[in-house]
């Protein structure tokens, strides 16, 4: 596979898994949906070597060191050994990425392998600060638009939509053995793992999902604004974005959060609604 071949794969890659919010769509300007699909194809692999498959740990993890390998040729300006980061080192060069944010990626698919669980929502935003913000940091600067204002907005965006990711995906989570609920906040509301396990929503689950999709809802409108900060098509991707989040959190409110019978996802009346949210600019 050459370079061109590389790239092309990775826009088929961006079409080929279901996302709830936008990656590389017809909204953004043509000549940022090809880095954009080479960055979401780096994650989307990296992801799956942490999250597919029978592999143990141990190779899950030598994959992922694969990954740091490479871009560390890339960090020492030389050739890399595969297609994918060849493309990518083109990418980065020309768009002058910030490589770490990369790395914060691998760091935090490295972690998803050796931590399964969270004591306090301080450890859950260290994870988000690794898993997503870096995402959105590339994007403005893609967008040339990363001034440290759009910068806060966009973590407080991206850490948001983690959670929510976190908080749609409970029952497919502890199939992994894992639960990135904050451990002293289910003790605080006498929320135990074999509850979760079971997928019983008794007692005080509803209270206690209320309770995190409040303040995942407060983070996201807190980076809401840069919705309306971006310009034009950049913007509008943005909003959706934004839109989209919100709606699975209304789903989540809906369903009381019992996400064992009613995992959120969006529909197609789903998506008109946020076409038009985003285009009122509301």
């Amino acid at each position: 596979m050459n370079t061109q071949a590389s790239i092309n794969a990775s826009l088929k890659l961006t079409q080929s898994h279901y996302e709830n919010f936008p990656v590389a769509s017809f909204l953004l300007p043509k000549k940022l949906r090809e880095p954009i699909a080479l960055i979401y194809a780096f994650a989307r692999q990296a992801d799956d070597f942490a999250d597919e498959g029978n592999l143990l740990p141990e190779d899950r993890l030598a994959l992922i060191q694969g990954f740091e390998k490479e871009l560390d040729l890339i960090r020492q300006n030389a050739k890399p050994d595969t297609d994918l980061f060849i493309a990518l080192q083109e990418t980065i060069n020309k768009h002058q990425l910030p490589i770490q944010a990369f790395y914060d990626l691998l760091d935090a698919f490295s972690q998803d392998i050796t931590k399964t669980r969270y004591q306090d929502f301080g450890e859950v935003m260290n994870y988000c600060r690794r898993s997503a913000n870096p995402i959105g940091r590339l994007m403005l600067r893609l967008y040339k638009a990363d001034t440290p204002q759009n910068i806060g907005m966009a973590d407080a965006i991206c850490s948001a939509l983690q959670i929510i990711n976190f908080l749609q995906d409970i029952a497919i989570d502890i199939q992994k053995n894992r639960i990135y609920l904050p451990q002293d906040e289910m003790q605080k509301y006498k929320i135990t793992e074999a509850q979760i396990i079971s997928g019983n929503t008794s007692g005080t689950w509803s209270l206690f999902m209320e309770f995190e999709i409040n303040r995942a809802r407060k983070l996201l409108q807190s980076g809401a604004p840069l919705g309306l900060a971006l310009p034009g098509r950049i913007g509008l991707e943005m909003r959706m974005i934004i839109a989209g989040g919100e709606r699975i959190l209304k789903k989540l409110h809906q369903c009381h959060g019992n996400v064992f019978e009613f995992r959120p996802k969006l529909q197609m009346k789903d998506w008109a609604y946020i076409a038009y949210r985003a285009l009122s600019k509301k």
